[in-house]
């Protein structure tokens, strides 16, 4: 494929060892196990999250925009209001919502970077949280509050929290796309240097 969703190039704003755990979390009793992020392309951000202990599954979509123009082609052109999202199911009792945030702006994507990851432009690629509830959208909004008065990031967190009103699922060749393309150089360049800092620096938090 020849679209802009294919081209490497991406860094990240801080060593993930610098990124603390969220002070105020959701029990894993109030959690309901779900939750919704926009990280760039959703082959990086699924690639990352599908390997944490607890999480059952994770889906590649698009949120943020309407159902006719929720493909793939439609949202590459950047001009859906779509973003690319995965869902993930967890079990809260492994792994809180909290501690997905705190790998979420720690390996799985640039949160200083707005609408876009590397060489990835465009709003489709903005970095977002898409809370299912209220408890989700207070944890977020002190999270971020807690990174930027730790001064984590050198540049300003460019992470919106968005309302979510339906999430569409991707298309199934995207689904778990880096594992089942080790050889595409997008894999190769992007999504697995994400994969070993996870591994290095969240070692614990792994699946057997």
């Amino acid at each position: 494929m020849n679209t802009v969703c294919d081209l490497p190039g991406l860094g990240l704003a801080v060593k993930p060892d610098q990124v603390p755990q969220p002070n105020v979390d959701i029990p894993a009793a109030d959690d309901r196990g779900e939750a919704v992020l926009a990280g760039g392309c959703f082959w990086c951000t699924e690639a990352v999250f599908r390997r944490l202990k607890g999480v059952q599954s994770v889906q590649p979509g698009y949120a943020g925009g309407q159902n006719d123009t929720a493909n793939y082609k439609a949202v590459c052109g950047g001009t859906t209001g779509h973003a690319e999202v995965i869902r993930i199911q967890y079990r809260p009792e492994e792994i809180s919502y909290g501690q997905l945030l705190q790998v979420f702006f720690a390996v799985a994507h640039d949160a200083t970077q707005l609408n876009r990851q590397g060489n990835d432009v465009g709003t489709q690629y903005r970095s977002a949280i898409f809370p299912i509830d209220e408890k989700q959208k207070d944890v977020a909004i002190q999270y971020m509050a807690q990174l930027t008065q730790a001064k984590v990031f050198a540049s300003n967190i460019a992470t919106t929290i968005e309302p979510l009103d339906v999430f569409f699922v991707a298309e199934n060749y995207h689904h778990n796309y880096a594992e089942l393309n080790p050889g595409q150089s997008y894999i190769q360049f992007v999504s697995m240097p994400k994969v070993e800092k996870l591994e290095h620096y969240f070692e614990g938090k792994l699946k057997s």
